[in-house]
């Protein structure tokens, strides 16, 4: 059975999320269920998991200046 929980986003995914069809966001939820469930499961603790996904963030270009920049706008 399925449960719903809140999840905080940044607004353009909260936006890029409404506008896609039913079948997208079906997708999307067993997308973002399989990532909670691999850091859940994973028998890492949280700041390994914290660490890669810092590292993936970094390699796909966040900077601490960008960082920075999307936190001071919430």
């Amino acid at each position: 059975m399925a449960e719903q929980i809140t999840v905080s986003v940044d607004s353009d995914v909260a936006k890029l999320y409404r506008s896609a069809s039913d079948n997208e966001r079906r997708k999307l939820d067993l997308l973002v269920n399989l990532c909670l469930r691999d850091a859940t499961e994973s028998g890492r603790s949280l700041s390994d998991t914290m660490l890669e996904i810092s590292r993936n963030a970094q390699r796909r270009g966040l900077t601490p200046e960008i960082l920075q920049s999307i936190l001071a706008d919430e």
